[in-house]
């Protein structure tokens, strides 16, 4: 059963928000059913296709309480949901490549399955190290947008949507104001009581989508210093907990590493009267899920959807005493059927933590 936040609307009257909690830990679908890597032998990582309605509504099948998605606006100020700022086609043999943004939404919606069954324009995807394959998976379905997903994704889904933009480009105000406002205008004619939150990696449109509204919290997006850019603002948790509290946000979603490898990253936010949630491909092993649970973080975003899902709904937390050997493991993560079930110890929750990587991966120009 989805989670039912309705609490998660702000008081359009206070502008100083108070602090925003989720009622429980919180389980959301990474675009969908979980995110398509063409080039991983895992065939359920190209099971559904990713950002679509079909895979929404299988996610929601589960018990979850959000589908994350990515959203960008057409050239004729469409919303629609697609993550890449590219879309790879053929063309008589050569591939090319089309930015989402400088189509119009007829021409969007005419790569990939159509609801006809027709397949005219194909689709393919570039990875970061520039490899490129053709977009295949098990179960396709067509592009949508952010209409459909409002019309067609069972109601009681709440959605984490998220807003994105070309990390190459630069946006001035007005550009980002009338792209939230595209989006927003979506919002506000079908949100209905969906549970909603907005978050986002660019600060700038963090700010501004929360000062456009005060119903639904905004959450800043971070890799906490997991990657570089040339926006400082972008490259710790420190810098994400200082534009939460300037610019009035709710919430941080963080990289999960950043989380791990930062032992008082939790008490941080907290303190600071902020929510914490991660995401990361971390997140889909069971164990370090438990981990974030253990630590206070309050929820996750993950691709295994039913693995990590069912796990969580049967959480069952207990201190343990160890009349024979009283070592302080005391605290066990019990999680899945009772045949099943694995445990978490202080001590196992100490070596997890020493596999996460203490320097940064990589530099963004």
């Amino acid at each position: 059963m989805a989670l039912s936040v309705s609490s998660s609307k702000l008081s359009t009257d206070d502008k100083k928000q108070e602090a925003f909690l989720f009622p429980k830990f919180v389980v959301m679908g990474h675009r969908g059913f979980g995110m398509n890597m063409l080039q991983s032998p895992d065939e359920k990582m190209k099971s559904i296709k990713e950002n679509s309605i079909l895979s929404f509504n299988v996610a929601a099948d589960f018990p979850i309480d959000f589908v994350e998605f990515d959203v960008q606006v057409t050239r004729d100020g469409c919303p629609i949901i697609f993550h890449d700022n590219f879309i790879f086609t053929q063309e008589q043999g050569v591939i090319i490549e089309k930015r989402v943004t400088e189509m119009a939404l007829h021409e969007f919606i005419s790569y990939g399955p159509q609801k006809d069954g027709a397949n005219v324009n194909p689709m393919f995807r570039k990875t970061k190290d520039g490899r490129i394959f053709q977009w295949k998976v098990v179960k396709d379905d067509p592009l949508c947008t952010l209409k459909d997903a409002f019309v067609k994704v069972k109601r009681s889904q709440g959605f984490n949507i998220e807003l994105k933009f070309d990390d190459n480009v630069v946006y001035g105000e007005e550009e980002l104001r009338q792209t939230l406002e595209n989006i927003l205008n979506v919002v506000d004619e079908h949100a209905d009581n969906r549970p909603i939150i907005f978050s986002s990696f660019h600060p700038d449109a963090a700010r501004l989508i929360r000062k456009l509204q005060m119903t639904y919290p905004v959450f800043f997006l971070t890799n906490g210093g997991c990657e570089i850019y040339a926006d400082v603002r972008r490259n710790s948790l420190d810098e994400a907990i200082k534009i939460c509290k300037e610019g009035g946000l709710q919430g941080i979603v963080s990289e999960v590493k950043a989380i791990l490898r930062t032992p008082n990253a939790v008490t941080l936010v907290k303190d600071s009267k902020l929510s914490l949630i991660s995401y990361g491909q971390l997140n889909n092993v069971v164990e370090v899920v438990y981990l974030q649970y253990l630590m206070g973080v309050e929820g996750v975003i993950v691709d295994m959807v039913m693995e990590i899902s069912e796990a969580i709904a049967s959480i069952e937390a207990r201190n343990e005493e160890d009349d024979e050997e009283d070592d302080g493991r005391k605290c066990l993560i019990l999680l899945g059927e009772e045949s099943k079930k694995v445990k978490i110890s202080s001590d196992a929750i100490a070596i997890l933590t020493k596999f996460v990587p203490k320097t940064t991966l990589f530099v963004q120009q």
